[in-house]
């Protein structure tokens, strides 16, 4: 075995940094059909990523709508809740009042009676 000089071992980089290079540099061309038939590959993906995506949208919107519609709805008929609750407390009103009328007036009479009673008694 012999000891490589300075000028060998600056020969053996350079054939190593050329075999490197070559190395790179042997890779097969693509073709071009194949490359145009990738492309065409790429632009159907992403149209129908695209087309997916608008759908989504469309279906994200038409949610939100139906959502709003829904609430809109849930606030209409609390309306309608509240409203027949006021009424409802209104006639019960009415009618407690109609009721306390009635029996003070029936009292009225049952002493009116009860002093007729006692003057015909009396006489």
């Amino acid at each position: 075995m012999s000891i490589p000089n300075f000028s060998e071992r600056k020969e053996a980089a350079e054939k190593a940094r050329q075999a490197m290079l070559e190395k790179f540099k042997a890779k097969p061309q693509i073709d071009p059909a194949a490359a145009a038939e990738r492309a065409a590959q790429a632009q159907a993906r992403e149209a129908k990523r695209a087309a997916a995506e608008e759908k989504r949208k469309q279906r994200v919107l038409a949610e939100k709508a139906q959502r709003i519609e829904e609430a809109r709805l849930k606030e209409m008929l609390e309306a309608e809740e509240a409203e027949r609750q006021v009424r409802e407390a209104a006639e019960a009103a009415r009618a407690a009042a109609e009721a306390a009328e009635i029996l003070a007036f029936e009292q009225k009479a049952r002493r009116d009676l009860k002093y007729a009673a006692r003057k015909a008694r009396q006489k």
